[in-house]
């Protein structure tokens, strides 16, 4: 396993300093959200993406993917009854397996709550459908650059579709490619009705990425989750990929989230 910590949690740091302190902090590697460096992906140039992989790899630490890839777009959605929502969409994500590609990332995840919702007059097989198609050519993509795009189940708090591991598995199989798979995340866990273990070893060979969270927003370790059976289950199963930072808190300040939640999982995982 690596450890990495997303970047949006060190807000207007230049990511030079972003990433160096992260190394110094014993992070492996950095999640990136594209809005942290311009609007849109396809705002991002090709001098630009060169000088972030650059930047990254001169402080020692790897880009582990990208997250967030539909935030702050508009006209987009995965299973929106309007065909050309759709396709925007569907665009869209190919072009972000290219950024990611680009700044040397192998994973891209896909969460975007608002952008899959089952919305009003849309049946679930539908939007099972729908969301599938809309993902075909960012999965081809993917298989051509070495990128997986990582589906991510969400409590129904946020979304109210592919809210378990198990039926997000589902969905991602029957495409059939190698290259969607889903990925796990502690605080989206904690809503469903199985034990985050039991989730983890449910879902053996099929996540591909990790986001180390708690429920209440904050860090690893910032809260109540308890991540030694965690880290034994991911053991356990064979996991050797990237886990991964996430909060959506920052009160206590980048220093301290990032240098703390790297300790507490220095705990656990022994690692």
């Amino acid at each position: 396993m690596r450890f990495a910590i997303c970047n949006e949690i060190f807000k207007d740091w230049p990511f030079e300093r972003a990433c160096e302190f992260s190394r110094q902090a014993g992070y492996d590697a950095m999640e990136v959200a594209p809005f942290t460096f311009a609007p849109l992906v396809t705002d991002i140039s090709a001098a630009r993406r060169s000088e972030l992989r650059g930047i990254a790899e001169r402080a020692g630490i790897a880009i582990s993917g990208v997250h967030w890839v539909l935030a702050f777009t508009e006209g987009m959605h995965v299973n929106h009854p309007d065909a050309d929502s759709r396709r925007r969409a569907s665009d869209y994500l190919v072009a972000a397996v290219d950024l990611c590609a680009d700044l040397g990332g192998v994973s891209m995840i896909f969460g975007s709550p608002k952008r899959r919702d089952l919305l009003p007059g849309v049946t679930r097989a539908q939007a099972e459908d729908w969301t599938l198609s809309t993902f075909t050519a960012a999965a081809a993509r993917g298989m051509e650059r070495g990128v997986t795009i990582c589906l991510e189940p969400l409590a129904p708090s946020e979304t109210n579709f592919l809210n378990t591991a198990e039926e997000t598995i589902a969905l991602a199989r029957r495409l059939g490619s190698p290259a969607l798979k889903v990925m796990l995340d502690v605080k989206a866990m904690c809503s469903e009705a199985k034990p985050i273990p039991q989730v983890i070893r449910e879902s053996a060979g099929e996540f591909a990425y990790f986001h180390a969270n708690d429920r209440n927003l904050k860090g690893p370790g910032f809260g109540d989750v308890d991540f030694v059976p965690i880290a034994a289950a991911l053991d356990e199963v064979g996991y050797d990929g990237t886990v991964s930072v996430e909060v959506f808190k920052f009160e206590e300040g980048p220093e301290a989230i990032a240098t703390r939640s790297r300790e507490y999982l220095r705990q656990t995982f022994g690692r």
